[in-house]
């Protein structure tokens, strides 16, 4: 659920609160009122006859619509109705901060009776708390300005704060959200896609390159070479400094992603060549495994070949290249040489007596 999509969820509650702050400029605070009673009940009968559902929150917003209206007409003192708009953001408020900033997701919970089959991964729910934060904020801002200007600013001031001022701050809101979205639409076009995968290697769809790396933890494929020769040595490749991932540390001679409808052959022998100006090499599937760390879930292929002929450094990616003996390896092993995952499979390599 998008932003939009939240609001679009919160919206329909105010209708009645709008309605009457026209109404009440055209014919008075009474008509107003029964204006507002008449949409609140009509809107609640449509989304019952359409959606085959009850809308409380509308009931809710034209029930608290009729006690303080009604208290202000016998009071003849309105300050009681135009808190009305600051208490259901109130409401609003602290239910947007409990599913922002707690383990409680209310809204996800509400959003669940309309869309029941739905499930919201980890990337979608961090994005939903994101989008929650945003208007817990704007909802929290508005809300002390209906407040202020209940008590202290002119009528017409109050009905322009909660009425048209609540639709200029969105309409602005909204405005940036899309074009926010344009932006992102637009870089996610000429990235690298990937595939999304279960733990048996079935595709299950598919992802920007960015989206796999930032913590969703969302399954995708890679492909792994160890290159061996017949003197029990590996080469590794050192990663260069400035990168965000294990910077400075050495890796596995070749490792890199599957793009989206790219095989696991032709994904081995693009990273090979990219990488280090291996070709024309044969190779052996030695184990499939998952693979998590903090900002990633990889499903590994892990490969081995004995054939190097011609092999050397062929991308900015790669700091240096070269073979290193078991011993050498062994004595550097949790000294924070090696990535973390170079360790674990140089650990397997051994286990299959390849090394």
């Amino acid at each position: 659920m998008n932003r939009a999509q939240i609001v679009k969820k919160l919206l329909p509650g105010f209708i009645p609160l709008f309605v009457f702050i026209a109404a009440d400029e055209i014919w008075g605070t009474k008509i107003g009122l029964f204006v507002a009673i008449g949409v609140g009940v009509a809107e609640m009968a449509w989304i019952a006859i359409k959606e085959k559902r009850f809308e409380k929150f509308v009931l809710f917003d034209t029930l608290l619509l009729v006690v303080l209206g009604g208290v202000s007409i016998l009071l003849d003192n309105d300050i009681f109705f135009k808190l009305k708009p600051g208490l259901i953001e109130l409401i609003l408020v602290a239910v947007l901060a409990v599913s922002a900033f707690s383990n409680v997701n209310v809204i996800g919970l509400m959003g669940q009776r309309y869309i029941k089959d739905v499930t919201f991964n980890s990337a979608q729910m961090q994005q939903m708390r994101k989008s929650m934060k945003a208007m817990f904020y704007i909802f929290l801002v508005h809300t002390v300005l209906v407040f202020y200007s209940a008590f202290y600013m002119s009528k017409e001031a109050w009905a322009f704060i909660s009425g048209g001022l609540f639709y200029i701050i969105f309409g602005v809101y909204f405005l940036y959200e899309l074009l926010r979205q344009k932006r992102k639409q637009k870089a996610l076009a000429n990235e690298e896609w990937v595939p999304l995968v279960d733990e048996q290697g079935k595709v299950t769809g598919q992802a920007p390159r960015s989206q796999v790396h930032n913590g969703s933890k969302l399954l995708h494929p890679v492909v792994h070479l160890h290159v061996l020769n017949n003197k029990g040595s590996i080469l590794i490749q050192k990663r260069p400094a400035d990168k965000l991932i294990q910077p400075g540390k050495w890796d596995t001679a070749v490792g890199g992603h599957i793009s989206t409808g790219e095989s696991l052959e032709q994904a081995l022998k693009k990273e090979a060549f990219e990488e280090i100006g291996l070709k024309d090499f044969s190779v052996k599937l030695q184990k499939v495994y998952k693979w998590e760390s903090e900002v990633e879930a990889e499903l590994i292929y892990l490969f081995t070949t004995y054939d190097y002929k011609g092999f050397g450094i062929q991308s900015d990616e790669v700091e240096e290249l070269r073979f290193w003996t078991k011993n050498q390896v062994v004595k550097n092993l949790g000294k924070n040489v090696f990535t973390p995952n170079f360790e674990v499979e140089f650990k397997l390599l051994q286990e299959l007596k390849l090394i």
